[in-house]
């Protein structure tokens, strides 16, 4: 029997064989109905792939780090094909959802939900522990003169100033931040030039502001500490000013169908070997470590009813 190593460097070399014989492009429409994998497939048959996808949040090169090694673990996991399709936006990522293109997506609050609307019956299957009390942080360049605040009302010092949020459709980095501004009675209309800019991503936004572009930012608080334990934020140029309460924010959703196409059972399967990844393994750890998490948890719609209500109102959800 092969080392379980010796299985990850086959299934990686068989990867690159599929990834070169597969199309890549997300978005093209349907694809082709998949047959169910059996187990015994017959000389020439295609199996079923699980094609799983995430939303762009940070640099590619970290993405690209990642999810290979969550499709590398599934796959050893459960038997099955597993390739991982990067996308170029949050809307790419809902759209190739919809479509029925990616079967597994890391979404955060606001794209999952979103996602979920447009295909009925997506299962959640799990979130990480620190989702269930996610935060932002709201980060300042220091020649800005904003200081630390310690009430909401403080963040009214942010008026007149050059603020840019994350991704349009972040939850972390959009919707919640603007939402807790808009209670301390702060709008995009208030910023320096009457609105805020939009970064691509929470990596973007600290950028963005450490080289004084934009005088201030909000963006997730797990991207933010890493990169602080990581030495990338240049602490003398940039720094933390606020952080939100708490609110859910990233899952993993399923589509529907996937009984049907692996096997009854499978959706199951598959949120159970999700919830069983463990720093006692050292690949599932080193998933974890990426995720900045200790293990992933039991997720469920309703925990992400304030995130649709929130973005009812904002208009990101019709």
């Amino acid at each position: 029997m092969l080392h379980r190593r010796s299985r990850r460097t086959l299934a990686g070399g068989l990867a690159l064989l599929v990834l070169g014989l597969l199309p890549s492009l997300v978005g093209c429409g349907p694809r082709p109905a998949e047959a169910p994998r059996t187990g015994t497939e017959k000389a020439g048959q295609e199996t079923a792939v699980l094609r799983i996808g995430a939303i762009p949040d940070q640099k590619p090169e970290k993405l690209n780090r990642l999810h290979p090694l969550v499709a590398d673990e599934l796959s050893q996991q459960l038997g099955v094909k597993v390739r991982y399709v990067p996308v170029v936006d949050y809307a790419a990522a809902v759209s190739a959802f919809r479509t029925g293109d990616l079967d597994l997506v890391w979404f955060g609050g606001l794209s999952g939900v979103q996602a979920r609307l447009q295909r009925p019956g997506a299962e959640v299957l799990a979130q990480r522990d620190i989702d269930a009390n996610f935060h932002s942080v709201f980060i300042a360049n220091r020649a800005s003169g904003l200081k630390p605040i310690d009430d909401p009302a403080g963040l009214q010092e942010l008026k007149g100033k050059r603020f840019s949020f994350g991704a349009e459709n972040s939850t972390s980095g959009t919707l919640m931040p603007l939402w807790f501004l808009e209670q301390a009675g702060v709008k995009p209309a208030d910023f320096d030039g009457g609105r805020a800019g939009y970064s691509s991503s929470h990596d973007s936004t600290i950028a963005l502001v450490q080289s004084g572009a934009y005088e201030a930012g909000a963006l997730n608080e797990q991207v933010w500490r890493t990169r602080l334990e990581e030495g990338k934020v240049d602490t003398a140029k940039v720094i933390e000013i606020w952080r939100t309460p708490a609110y859910h924010d990233y899952h993993w959703i399923a589509q529907p169908d996937l009984d049907r196409r692996f096997g009854d059972g499978f959706t199951d399967r598959l949120r159970g070997a999700i919830l069983g990844w463990s720093d006692a393994d050292p690949e599932q750890r080193q998933i974890l470590e990426l995720f900045g998490a200790e293990r992933f948890i039991a997720a469920d719609p309703s925990d992400y009813q304030r995130i649709e209500a929130i973005g009812r109102r904002s208009g990101r959800i019709r």
